[in-house]
C-alpha cells in the first residue's frame, strides 16, 4: 500500500511539474520591460521637446498597461481572428523580422554586380524638347488643324486652341509624352524630324502641329552617380528574397482550402 502511495505521489509530482512548465506564463501577469518604458519616454520626448516629469512618466506607463490589458481581453474574445487589418499588420511584422537579417552595407563589388545584372532598370530614356499648337476635338480638330497648318507654313501665323498642359515641353521622355498625349500621338511623334514643323498629329484630345527643337539620346548612367539608389534597391531585393525563401520553406506545411464553386 505504501509503495502504491509513493508511486501515485511521484506521478502527481511529475504532472504538477509538467503543468508548471507548460503554464508558467500567466495571462493576468503583465511584465513591462525597461526597454519598453525607455522607448516610450524617448518617443514622448521627441514629440513634446522635453523630458517628461514623474507624473507624465506614470501616465505613459499606465497607458501602456491599459493597452496591454485591452489587447489581452480582445484576444480572449477572439477579436483578432477575422480582422484583416490585424492579420496584415502581423504579416508585416514577420516580414520586417525576416528582412532585418540582411546586412545593411553591401560591398562595392555587390553593387557593381547588381548594376551589371540590372542595367536596363537604370537606363536613362531619350528626351525631347518641343512646342505644339493644339486643336480641340470638340471643334472639328482635323479640318481646322489641316487648314491652319497650310496657312502657317505661308504666314507663320496660327490661330489654335489652348491646351491644358501648356504649349512648350522640355526634356520629356516618351513615357511621359504618352501619358500626356496618348498612344496615337506618341507613335507619330517618334517619326517627326528635328527642327521642322509637322502635323497635324492626332492625340487623345484632338490634333496638334508639332516642332521638336532638341533631343537627348538615352544612356546608361555612370555607376558612381547612382550608388545610393543601387544600395537601396539591392538591399530591398535581398530583403524580398529572404521573405520569399522563408515562405517557400514553410508554405508546404500548410493546406489551403478554397471553395471551388465560388463565383465572383
Amino acid at each position: 500500500m505504501k509503495y502504491k502511495v509513493t508511486i501515485f505521489f511521484i506521478i502527481g509530482l511529475i504532472l504538477y511539474l509538467i503543468d508548471i512548465g507548460l503554464n508558467s506564463y500567466d495571462d493576468k501577469e503583465i511584465y513591462i520591460s525597461d526597454q519598453e518604458i525607455v522607448s516610450l519616454v524617448s518617443a514622448w520626448k521627441s514629440q513634446v521637446g522635453r523630458n517628461p516629469n514623474d507624473d507624465e512618466i506614470a501616465r505613459i506607463i499606465n497607458n501602456l498597461i491599459d493597452e496591454e490589458i485591452l489587447y489581452r481581453e480582445a484576444l480572449i474574445l477572439g477579436l483578432d481572428k477575422e480582422d484583416r487589418i490585424i492579420k496584415r499588420r502581423l504579416a508585416q511584422k514577420i516580414t520586417f523580422l525576416k528582412q532585418e537579417t540582411i546586412a545593411n552595407s553591401p560591398t562595392n563589388q555587390e553593387l557593381i554586380n547588381y548594376f551589371e545584372s540590372n542595367k536596363d532598370k537604370y537606363f536613362i530614356d531619350a528626351t525631347y524638347t518641343f512646342t505644339h499648337y493644339f486643336f480641340s476635338s470638340e471643334n472639328n480638330s482635323k479640318e481646322r488643324s489641316t487648314k491652319a497648318f497650310d496657312a502657317f507654313l505661308k504666314t507663320k501665323n496660327i490661330d489654335s486652341d489652348p491646351f491644358f498642359l501648356g504649349k512648350n515641353f522640355v526634356e520629356m521622355n516618351l513615357k511621359n509624352i504618352n501619358s500626356d498625349f496618348g498612344q496615337n500621338f506618341t507613335s507619330s511623334f517618334v517619326n517627326i524630324p528635328l527642327n521642322e514643323w509637322t502635323g497635324p498629329i492626332e492625340s487623345s484630345f484632338g490634333h496638334h502641329i508639332v516642332y521638336i527643337s532638341n533631343t537627348n539620346d538615352g544612356y546608361y548612367p555612370d555607376i558612381s552617380s547612382i550608388l545610393n539608389k543601387l544600395e537601396v534597391d539591392l538591399l530591398q531585393t535581398k530583403r524580398d528574397k529572404a521573405v520569399k525563401e522563408f515562405l517557400d520553406e514553410v508554405k508546404p506545411e500548410y493546406k489551403v482550402f478554397i471553395n471551388p464553386n465560388l463565383k465572383i
